[in-house]
């Protein structure tokens, strides 16, 4: 599973890229821009280089090169011309595609080249909510479709989660404003998919309180330590693949037995599994939200 893929048909050119199928086969027959390789069944295949080279093109052609100017570039120029663009320009489109190209590549420095240019011009929130949230909706369906593999997902995945961690730190070196309530984000067992609560995170600590992050695969018995210390806490969880459909309604009958005997706590949920909640049986402490922005609308 996760060997790194070095092997991609026209059909993961075209969803990587953005570049229709047809378009792709044109530009290869008309300017000999690519050299596919055939399987015995006479279906083309594109190498990795292929795919970066592809991506290098969009860039540019979306930039406003003319497909006849891209063709007559030095091809080893046109790595440059794209660096140069990062760098001075921030559009958003150019910006998906250089850390598509980065990812493809497992280039550390271009990710960070680009990601410092949007920057200089936007906020971090700006950035991770109109560029990061997009790119990682796309991954998942690059990854769904076999597209990338898991070492690519996991490569862009940890730099995204770099860049939470630091503007998070930076804001926790300020003492809490908001005491009325406290934040405890935590994942449940056998649930990994953590950048969504990690964003979560930095948005609580940036609108002054306490935030306690416990991170993956959490269980609830181990949640009870909190109240030891706080009387009023606000878990916060994502429920991506667990708990499954089936299990929903016991983990929310154990939460209120075990984490809200007082009746002070409350359990907000976002995730991909709460499409299989009732929210009329839900007692009115526990919640669910369809996206960040509608929870984050709320604290």
């Amino acid at each position: 599973m996760n060997n790194v893929k070095k092997s991609f048909s026209i059909r993961d050119m075209e969803n990587l890229s953005g570049i229709k199928a047809h378009t792709i086969r044109i530009w290869e027959k008309r300017y000999n821009l690519f050299t596919p390789e055939r399987t015995s069944t006479n279906i083309r295949t594109y190498s990795l280089p292929s795919l970066q080279k592809l991506l290098n093109i969009t860039l540019l052609y979306n930039n406003g090169y003319k497909i006849s100017k891209i063709a007559k570039i030095e091809e080893s120029n046109i790595p440059v011309l794209v660096r140069e663009i990062v760098s001075n320009n921030s559009e958003k489109s150019h910006a998906l595609n250089a850390f598509k190209l980065a990812m493809v590549n497992f280039d550390q420095t271009l990710f960070q080249n680009t990601y410092n240019s949007l920057l200089s011009e936007r906020s971090f929130r700006d950035i991770f909510n109109e560029v990061f949230i997009p790119l990682l909706n796309e991954l998942g369906l690059l990854w769904q479709t076999d597209t990338i593999s898991p070492s690519h997902e996991h490569f862009i995945s940890h730099l995204i989660k770099q860049k939470i961690y630091i503007n998070t730190e930076k804001l926790q070196m300020v003492e809490p404003t908001q005491k009325d309530k406290v934040f405890a984000l935590f994942l449940p067992e056998n649930e990994i998919h953590e950048i969504g609560l990690l964003y979560l995170n930095y948005e609580i600590v940036l609108r002054g309180y306490k935030s306690i992050y416990l991170g993956q695969t959490m269980p609830i018995e181990s949640l009870v330590d909190l109240l030891k210390y706080y009387d009023n806490v606000h878990f916060v969880s994502y429920f991506t693949v667990s708990p499954t459909k089936d299990e929903l309604s016991a983990y929310f009958d154990q939460f209120s037995k075990t984490l809200n005997t007082s009746g002070n706590s409350k359990l907000y949920v976002l995730g991909h599994q709460i499409q299989y909640i009732d929210r009329d049986l839900l007692p009115n402490t526990i919640k669910t939200f369809n996206s960040l922005e509608h929870l984050i609308s709320v604290i």
